[in-house]
């Protein structure tokens, strides 16, 4: 049966418009429903990563998001951590994604999520495979072995019900898609209500000129339990917001939300308020990632305190892992297989980010406070306070999201996904791509096929061709791009690099592998014959 569209994404904030856009560039026809109009202007998701900004670039868009951003384009990104107070005589401003830019290709950006989500929405009406229905609300979804139904409606609209090959949620930690299929959700609960408060002040950046510029300053009170209370700049000069830890029965009308900003700093400042709303301190991450025809992406699939800056880029990872391979489905060249690896391995990646490393790093802040006290023995505290500064300065080191173990790459055995690994520039299976410069003086990343891409190093010709002729057989879509084992591409220590669409390694080595066609196979997610 012909369906209205082969894809039908529920939800159109930054990573709904995202899913639409990258299946889009790739010729899948996509309706995209979203009942917000316009995108809700709160100062969210605002730190876009490196690999954020590559996907970015990938989707068309890198270079209008760099202009939407409200910061001067040299003001330094990344963090202040003070103790007490942020007039405290106890601080540091760690390393921040800065300490990772030789690994990618793009810079990393900020600007308030909705600035990305407008530029992803322009990008949208170039697209003619894509439909969008802002203004309409998803009521019900439903999969059976032909395809998916959602009904949607709108008011002063009769309700309507499309139809599509598969669904993807993008439709938020309260995900109606999430819901209907009965996918369940789970993770570190610390039952606690934080408060966001948006706000004008023209005094403030003042008294934080004490600090070397940042955009982001956090403060660990020693009766928080390892809760930060901190400010963020929106721009750089009256745009702020603040979180902090509120009592269960607070609401906008009665609580002192000024007094607990100027405790929180140190200072008296003037206060002008934009917005305040409520969220819960909580890691909830869905069991799996698909069910059926039906997918899940961005805060459906996991959600998380806003703390290091995860949830908007681990959304638009999941895009690019994802719109890849239901295109490969849907085109014929990519295998159930494939569709499954989605789930398998991008659930682990942000269940390790989230439990370990923003709910554990809650838990470790909490266990310093405890334990630590400048008034109490000085020495002893100022030992812990320099571990913990070292710690935060390795934190995007030590930071790699890899699928080391996937059914769907070909790399060491007994391998793992997660995201505990060191970055590197060695080419390696299961591994996003590090960035080299070819002999035509452009970046690799720039020659990169949207299918995949095969870069055989001072190889012979008969390897080349028998890749291309087992490309032809398979129906994979692959470029080539030939160059030397030289100038930094040594880097690479592998002679022959087959790079996925995403931009991650899917298997090297130093000599051609005795089945090509099986290597395409495996790496499409297809059964042998």
């Amino acid at each position: 049966m012909k369906q209205d569209s082969q894809v039908i994404i529920v939800g159109g904030g930054p990573v709904g418009a995202a899913m639409a856009v990258a299946l889009g560039l790739r010729g899948i026809s996509c309706a995209l429903i979203e009942r917000h109009l316009l995108p809700q202007h709160i100062p969210k998701g605002q730190n876009l990563s490196q690999r954020s900004m590559e996907n970015l670039y990938f989707w068309e868009v890198s270079d209008e998001v760099r202009a939407a951003r409200v910061l001067p384009p040299d003001f330094p990104i990344g963090g202040i951590t003070a103790y007490g107070d942020l007039s405290s005589d106890h601080w540091f401003a760690p390393a921040g994604r800065e300490s990772v830019a030789p690994f990618y290709s793009q810079k990393n950006e900020r600007l308030p999520q909705y600035l990305t989500e407008e530029v992803l929405r322009r990008k949208l009406t170039s697209l003619p495979s894509v439909t969008t229905m802002f203004g309409w609300t998803a009521e019900s979804v439903e999969q059976d072995d032909s395809g998916v139904r959602i009904a949607i409606s709108k008011d002063g609209e009769p309700q309507v019900t499309l139809t599509a090959d598969y669904v993807v949620g993008c439709d938020g930690a309260h995900s109606l898609v999430r819901k209907q299929f009965g996918i369940k959700h789970s993770g570190t609960d610390f039952e606690q209500k934080v408060a966001l408060v948006v706000f004008r002040s023209n005094e403030l950046r003042g008294h934080l000129r004490r600090f070397p510029d940042r955009t982001t300053y956090r403060v660990l009170h020693p009766k928080l339990k390892g809760v930060w209370q901190f400010f963020g700049r929106i721009d750089a000069e009256v745009g702020w917001f603040f979180h902090a830890p509120v009592p269960d029965d607070t609401t906008p009308d009665n609580f002192d939300f000024h007094g607990l900003m100027e405790r929180a700093s140190g200072f008296t400042f003037d206060c002008e308020f934009d917005y305040i709303g409520f969220w819960a301190l909580r890691v909830s991450v869905a069991d799996t990632y698909r069910r059926g025809r039906a997918f899940l992406a961005g805060d459906s699939a996991h959600s998380h305190p806003p703390y290091g800056a995860f949830g908007l880029n681990s959304g638009l990872d999941d895009v690019a892992n994802l719109a890849w391979k239901l295109s490969a489905a849907l085109d014929g060249w990519g295998g159930e297989i494939l569709l499954d690896s989605y789930s398998e391995k991008r659930r682990p990646i942000f269940w390790e980010t989230g439990e370990k490393v923003i709910a554990g790093g809650i838990k470790e802040d909490g266990s310093f406070l405890v334990n630590n006290s400048p008034e109490r023995d000085l020495g002893t505290f100022l030992e812990g306070w320099k571990q913990l500064e070292e710690r935060e300065s390795i934190k995007y080191t030590a930071y790699e999201p890899h699928y080391d173990g996937s059914n769907v790459v070909l790399g060491a055995p007994l391998q793992t996904t997660g995201v505990d690994a060191l970055h590197s520039k060695r080419a390696q299976p299961g591994h996003h791509l590090a960035p080299q410069v070819l002999s035509s003086g452009k970046n690799i990343y720039e020659e990169l096929g949207t299918g995949f891409t095969l870069m055989p190093f001072d190889s012979d010709e008969t390897t080349i061709e028998s890749f291309r002729k087992a490309s032809q057989s398979t129906g994979v879509p692959l470029k080539i791009i030939e160059d030397t084992l030289e100038g930094g591409r040594e880097g690479y220590e592998s002679r022959l690099v087959l790079v996925r669409p995403d931009q991650y390694v899917a298997w090297a080595g130093n000599s051609q592998p005795d089945d090509m066609t099986a290597l395409l196979h495996k790496v499409t997610g297809r059964k042998e014959n």
